[in-house]
């Protein structure tokens, strides 16, 4: 192995050392694979908008504390509600998918019918 391709496996390694060291670096929270940069993102702005509440003490803590009892369940609801409709959504697409494609199967066979009237 000469020096070159030694300097070039190097910085390869240093590369993918960087991208791997990158990927994890303050992975603390939800990291997504799929969308890496994206969730990075959100999980870094979280942490940000967290700290400057602590920070500058915009709600009292006691407030705080209330607003999440009362607004917790709620929350909560809303989520469960979501996740609902969002399952009513995928299946309501999938019965869509099927009446399309029945109707394309409807048209063919209307049009096969009208070709063979002629």
């Amino acid at each position: 192995m000469d020096l070159l391709t030694f300097v070039i496996l190097v910085i390869i390694l240093c590369v993918v050392l960087f991208l791997v060291y990158y990927f994890f670096w303050g992975a603390r929270g939800n990291i997504s694979l799929a969308r890496p940069v994206e969730s990075r993102v959100d999980e870094y702005l979280d942490r940000r908008f967290q700290s400057m509440v602590e920070e500058w003490e915009l709600v009292s803590h006691p407030r705080l504390a209330s607003f999440k009892e009362q607004r917790t369940p709620e929350i909560e609801q809303d989520e469960a509600r979501l996740l609902d409709l969002k399952n009513y959504e995928s299946g309501m697409q999938a019965h869509l998918t099927s009446l399309e494609a029945r109707l394309d199967t409807l048209e063919k066979e209307l049009a096969r019918k009208d070709s063979s009237k002629k």
